[in-house]
């Protein structure tokens, strides 16, 4: 901004001092003028740098929390089609290789079922980062509390579109999920432009202390534009980091509808146009087909309580990405599917500690800590190599465990591999 210089008449008879103390104040004026058009131009790309980054980041979990409510909301038509089937027998939950999911549960279904169709029914008219803000709580909560009453004391279900949404997201925790997870005020991090942008008008006499002034403000100004950037980089390596795990999410549970919706469209078929209603007239794939489309529904479920971030108590710092919870969601999906039949493994993902987990249950401690615990794997394209220590021991474990070991990979992958065995050559000490 130009800052207009009034210069009183009596500046003239001042004397070579005073001309020399206007000269050094016009140097300070112009140093300080350039620090705050830099402090400026740094702050408008800091804004700018979080703007774009809150808006990719808030559009991805948008994505999410829209599909979370789309999936959730369309299961009570699985509830309809299952209650048909008369003398139908009770699933228990699944429990294997640590991973729980709980039994089908048909009232529960149907509960979130509306509850998602409710907040689906106003996000239409919600601001950005809404449909988000329900994923950053866990959408199957959000639709839970959708069904719940708001801070007036008014069923949430009974208000209009974009006012149940608003109320859920208050009651599930307001601000701190606003944008999608984001969970920082913008204007408690960036600087007002009006800091940045200001004018003084001074008189030629005291030109010298106001240049000095100026200067001093200048360089606070810029000092806090700094400080300004390195948090703004923070906010937007969390918003990267949500992104970047909303997206893996939302690749996820998409893998799991579209195998549970192939399996409710045989169900579909087996009950609507065959005829089949009573269970004692179901063939044995016929009941496989029921029992397994019943479990995606319960793993689709379980997926959608998952919270994809952990508010922050400190308004001044950004929430948490809940990626532990997100990365074991879609470790057990993925286990389930594959044990099931509808994925196979890729080579690529194989958890070898998982692995080494499993065969030290077909095993006594002693062997496992002798032979097993130290081996490694090298992973190709289309091959695994089990590396040992030393020869001796890759010849034991291949002439001792090879088939347990390769069982256990195809288990795992749903699929053969092949397996060679190897050693690195290096001296171990086996307590022997």
């Amino acid at each position: 901004m130009p800052l207009p210089l009034i210069i009183g008449i009596g500046a003239a008879a001042a004397g070579a001092i005073g001309i020399g103390t206007g000269v050094h104040g016009a140097a300070k004026m112009k140093g300080a003028n350039d620090t705050m058009k830099l402090s400026k131009k740094l702050h408008d790309e800091n804004l700018d740098y979080f703007e774009k980054q809150n808006k990719l980041s808030t559009g991805d979990m948008d994505s999410l929390g829209n599909k979370e409510l789309e999936i959730l909301n369309s299961l009570s038509d699985f509830a309809s089609v299952f209650e048909k089937i008369h003398n139908r027998p009770i699933f228990e939950e699944y429990k294997k290789d640590g991973i729980t999911i709980p039994a089908y549960n048909s009232e529960e279904i149907k509960r979130v079922s509306v509850g998602a169709g409710v907040l689906l029914g106003g996000l239409g008219g919600a601001a950005m980062g809404t449909a988000g803000g329900f994923a950053a709580a866990g959408a199957t909560t959000a639709a839970v509390m959708a069904l719940g009453t708001a801070s007036t004391g008014t069923a949430i279900a009974s208000l209009s579109g974009a006012a149940a949404t608003n109320a859920t997201l208050a009651a599930l925790g307001g601000g701190a999920l606003a944008a999608g997870g984001g969970g920082m005020a913008l204007g408690t991090t960036v600087l007002g432009a009006a800091t940045l942008g200001a004018g003084i008008m001074v008189g030629g006499i005291i030109f010298n202390i106001v240049g000095s002034s100026l200067s001093n403000k200048a360089d606070e100004a810029y000092g806090q534009v700094c400080k300004e950037r390195e948090e703004v980089n923070k906010i937007c390596e969390y918003l990267q980091e949500l992104s970047v795990t909303a997206k893996e999410y939302l690749a996820s549970i998409s893998r799991v509808y579209d195998v549970y919706q192939r399996q409710f469209n045989i169900l579909t078929y087996i009950v609507d146009v065959l005829d089949k209603n009573d269970w004692n007239d179901f063939t044995k794939e016929e009941r496989l087909v029921t029992e397994n489309t019943a479990l995606l529904v319960s793993l689709l479920y379980n997926m959608g309580k998952v919270q994809l971030v952990i508010a922050s108590t400190d308004e001044s710092r950004p929430n948490e990405v809940n990626k532990m919870a997100v990365e074991e969601s879609i470790n057990d999906a993925n286990a389930i599917l594959i044990e099931k039949g509808f994925q196979k493994g890729s080579i690529k993902d194989l958890d070898w500690n998982k692995i080494k987990e499993k065969l030290h249950t077909n095993v006594t401690d002693a062997e496992y800590y002798r032979w097993i615990d130290f081996l490694e794997v090298q992973v190709s394209e289309d091959s695994i190599k089990i590396v040992a220590p030393y020869k001796e021991a890759a010849q034991y474990v291949k002439a001792h465990y090879c088939n347990m070991i390769e069982d256990t990979m195809y288990k795992y992958l749903n699929k053969n591999i092949s397996v060679s065995y190897g050693y690195i050559d290096a001296p171990l000490n086996r307590g022997d």
